[in-house]
């Protein structure tokens, strides 16, 4: 038996033209089950028509140029009756390029002036319906030159965006040129004045749906004389007269749908519609805050029509129109959608209400009035996402864009109501989401990737989005060659990509690739997108593996070009931002080289410092921080000029943030640690911003700080600056109070390298006096520091594990010793031969305390486990420690800290394999 398929079929009419009708076939007619490559160019017509029907307009031109029969094909009259151009750059050479298929055009979808300047030249004399946002600057002349040309023109919308340079005199216009004009919304009109309304009257008798939303004025006694509308909105209008309206509205003959939601209308108003007009059916007042304080508004009458209010039950008044009501409740649009009813007013009022509410639901998510949780939680959302199960195309828009919006309490922060998240999660609002974004629609690929994306802030709503499929829909969305389907997309994956569990899924479903290419794709032109996609990399660097999958796919390069050229501020931060992550991992992969090597990278993060945007200054600097940890790096980073912009960006960053503040700090540290570039950063005037960032409030501001001097005060005549800043009263207060252990192990070792007898050996030669002054100011600063680094090892002391060790050289007893002594995150740091060699000599040192201190500092560097522990003992071999930690360890008169310590890193020397074992 042959299976049998109903499928459109096109058929050549007059003209050449065609046009669809249906026509059963067999399925093994098609030819398509054979073996081998696919013959494209035998496909049927109709299977070729239903191909183009699901491209954009210019993929669609694409495609027609491959042959002679597929031009024929793609110019078909049914693939060019419909327009969305909003996604696309729209101008007159593109309209030109269009007009010879654009004959039969009736809908037509635009965004932007330039857009609307371009409609003329598609030559559309059929054109039935227009829509554009993004109106603000489209003005009278471009409007009326639009409605001159296209007079069989029966529905203009303009919106929801405010019209701004639009006037009445542009609205007469329209009166004038459109006698055939059956709907008309304009948005944010300053003034809809009688004259206006009243050329509408006279000359567009079919006109039955007016809409003069968010408008500043209207005209009220001039919208009785439109005797046809059956369809009237003045939604978010301000300044109307509602007495006015009461006393005429109710004579219009055929209204059956009246619109005041969002208005300052009150209960004498709303009840004098509804008592005095007979044709009235239906009233939406949603959101208006005059009527909502109205204590007795649960006993008013409303004779049978319906009262959608934020107090009402609106799915419930919705599913009264019916004459079957058992079976609607929330399901009440998708129940009409799915129905065959015949009710042609009943069809129109759902329509209406259905274009209605999805755009005050938009608004009034838009505007987040306070108060409004409960109606969110309990109606709004439902009524949302029924809406998104329209069958207008633009209403699931606006639906999906509401969700998008609603959740949003913060948007600067990126801050969504978890509440209204998971309310939308559990009424199955994503799986609603996901088969929208897998529309042949952009314009709803688009919506619903936005709303996807603000949801999956909310980290139980993403984990229901991966489980539910959505990683690989979205990267797929990610290739688009619409570029706000694109945008929304990666701003999905961006969200997505916060959480560790996503970033493998992402990665396998070809998402690295993808951001990386639309960075490419989108170079120029494109902030919105290049801002989410670098966004979205910088979160999956941070993995290592996914790292080197963005090195893998090109990313190093394509984040250094944005780095580099792009000159939009968000895409500056994330693209710092995503070097920063991807220099991030130290030893466990090449990236942190690659990123150096890459032509122009260095230079670009060193010039981002400079940015006027303190979240730029701050991912550049973290970037520099983390690139300087590679030695050929560090020397680069100061050939560009990295010490002095570093300098001056801690010099400027005393107000800053916390996060500017540490990375500022982090960066000067870890350029530091070359000799030449910490002789540098102290001529440069590095060391007063350094001990400024040492006296912050911050924990993490106080470890790269403490790092940073640290490292200047191996150099003597950094370490008298040190002291002449007044250095060592911030130094002492970190190793006493900071609460971070790393940040008061690394301020006792600046002191103690600062007062180990370097600084007078080298201090320059003056006068007697001045000699005696300082002499006596190095001798109060030397008791100060020695008294805090005393105090500090003491906190690492156990006075009945220190005895037991010293009565036994049992493992266990050091074992103890140690645990109580160590600083976990030390075991990161990695020291140089000549700062080891510092140490061990330092075990020499006349003053007790310094011996300790040394002793203490090179048990933290050599404990087995550490990072480094390895390279240090190594360098401890070379250079002969374990004869002067022997010695230490013997001498009768070195402190029981500097013994038992000595004996420990004695001990991890054996552990390494560096020293013979000891006695």
């Amino acid at each position: 038996m042959t299976r049998r398929v109903r499928r459109k079929v096109a058929k050549k009419g007059k003209d050449d033209a065609v046009s669809l009708s249906y026509l059963e076939i067999e399925v093994e007619d098609l030819g398509l089950e054979r073996n081998g490559d696919v013959d494209w160019t035998s496909l049927p017509d109709d299977t070729v028509i239903q191909l183009f029907f699901c491209l954009n307009y210019r993929d669609r031109a694409s495609l027609s140029s491959t042959c002679k029969t597929w031009r024929v094909l793609g110019a078909s009259q049914c693939l060019w009756s419909s327009l969305d151009l909003r996604a696309h750059k729209f101008d007159t050479a593109t309209a030109t390029s269009l007009a010879s298929r654009c004959v039969y055009l009736q809908k037509l979808r635009f965004r932007g002036a330039e857009s609307a300047d371009a409609i003329i030249h598609l030559q559309a004399k059929n054109l039935r319906e227009i829509s554009g946002d993004y109106c603000r600057k489209i003005t009278d002349a471009t409007l009326s030159v639009i409605v001159a040309r296209h007079e069989a023109l029966e529905s203009l919308q303009l919106g929801p965006d405010f019209c701004e340079r639009i006037t009445g005199d542009a609205i007469k216009a329209v009166a004038l040129c459109c006698p055939k004009l059956k709907k008309l919304r304009l948005s944010g009109i300053k003034d809809v004045y009688a004259d206006a309304i009243n050329a509408l009257a006279k000359h567009c008798p079919n006109l039955v749906d007016v809409g003069f939303l968010d408008c500043l004025n209207v005209d009220e006694a001039a919208l009785e004389n439109v005797s046809s509308v059956r369809f009237l909105s003045v939604a978010g209008t301000s300044n109307m007269k509602w007495d006015v309206v009461s006393q005429l509205w109710h004579k219009l003959p055929k209204l059956i749908g009246l619109d005041v939601s969002r208005t300052d209308i009150g209960l004498a108003a709303i009840s004098r519609l509804l008592s005095s007009s007979l044709s009235l059916k239906v009233l939406c007042a949603l959101n208006c805050p005059v009527l909502e304080e109205e204590t007795s508004i649960s006993t008013t009458k409303t004779n049978g029509k319906l009262l959608l209010a934020l107090f009402s039950d609106i799915f419930r008044e919705l599913s009264s129109l019916f004459a079957e009501t058992s079976n609607k409740g929330r399901n009440v649009f998708l129940d009409w959608t799915c129905s065959k009813n015949k009710d042609k007013n009943l069809n129109e009022i759902m329509t209406w209400l259905e274009w209605i509410l999805s755009h005050t639901l938009l608004r009034t998510a838009e505007s987040n009035p306070q108060g409004l949780d409960n109606f969110w939680l309990k109606q709004g959302a439902a009524l949302l996402l029924s809406l998104m199960q329209s069958s207008q195309v633009d209403v699931q828009e606006r639906a999906a864009t509401g969700l998008a919006t609603f959740v949003v309490i913060d948007d600067e922060n990126a801050s969504i109501d978890r509440g209204r998240a998971e309310a939308v999660m559990r009424d199955g609002g994503i799986r609603l989401l996901l088969n929208l974004a897998k529309s042949w629609h952009e314009g709803l690929q688009s919506e619903a990737a936005k709303a996807l994306a603000n949801l999956s802030v909310n980290a139980n709503v993403a984990k229901a989005v991966a489980e539910e499929g959505g990683i690989n829909i979205l990267a797929a969305l990610a290739r688009s060659m619409n570029r706000l389907v694109a945008e929304e997309a990666a701003g999905g994956l961006w969200n997505l990509s916060v959480g560790e569990e996503h970033k493998a899924a992402i990665a396998e479903a070809g998402g690295v690739k993808a951001l990386v290419d639309l960075i490419f794709k989108w170079s120029s032109g494109g902030d919105g997108v290049l801002e989410r996609a670098a966004g979205a990399l910088a979160n999956l660097a941070a993995d290592d593996k996914c790292s080197m999958e963005v090195a893998i796919a090109g990313g190093v390069h394509a984040l250094v070009m944005l780095a580099r050229n792009c000159k939009f501020e968000g895409v500056q931060e994330q693209a710092a931002r995503a070097l920063a992550n991807l220099a991030s991992h130290g030893d466990s992969n090449s990236n942190n080289a690659a990123v150096g090597q890459e032509a122009g990278a260095l230079e670009a993060l060193v010039q981002l410092t400079r940015s006027p945007h303190e979240g730029v200054r701050q991912e550049a600097a973290g970037a520099l921080w983390n690139l300087s940890f590679d030695d050929r790096n560090r020397e680069a980073i100061a050939a560009a000029g990295g010490v002095e912009a570093l300098v001056t960006l801690a010099q400027s960053c005393s107000n800053a943030s916390p996060g500017l503040q540490e990375r500022a700090a982090g960066a000067l540290w870890g350029l530091s640690v070359s000799e030449a570039n910490s002789i540098a950063i102290g001529r440069e005037g590095g060391v007063a911003p350094l001990i400024a960032l040492a006296r912050s409030d911050t924990e993490d501001v106080h470890e790269t700080a403490a790092g940073a001097l640290w490292n200047l005060a191996f150099n003597h005549s950094n370490a008298l600056r040190i002291v002449e800043e007044g250095g060592v009263p911030a130094l002492v207060h970190l190793c006493s109070s900071s609460l971070s252990k790393m940040a008061r192990f690394m301020a006792a070792l600046a002191l103690a390298y600062m007062f180990d007898g370097r600084i007078d050996e080298f201090a320059p030669m003056s006068s007697s006096s001045e000699s005696t002054s300082k002499s006596v100011s190095l001798d109060g600063a030397r008791r100060m520091a020695l008294k805090h680094i005393e105090a500090f090892i003491r906190t690492f002391s156990n006075p009945q594990a220190f005895a037991a060790a010293a009565a036994s050289s049992a493992p266990a007893a050091l074992a103890q010793v140690t645990e109580k002594a160590r600083i976990q995150e030390a075991g990161h740091l990695r020291c140089s031969g000549a700062e080891i060699g510092r140490f061990v000599s330092m075990l020499r040192n006349s003053s007790s305390i310094l011996k300790a201190c040394a002793a203490f500092a090179l048990l933290q560097f050599t404990i087995p486990g550490g990072r480094h522990a390895v390279h240090h003992a190594s360098l401890m071999q070379g250079g002969g420690a374990a004869r002067v930690l022997r010695a230490a360890a013997a001498a009768a008169t070195s402190p029981i800290e500097a013994k038992i310590f000595a004996r420990i890193v004695l001990r991890n020397l054996e552990h390494h394999h560096q020293v013979e074992p000891s006695i």
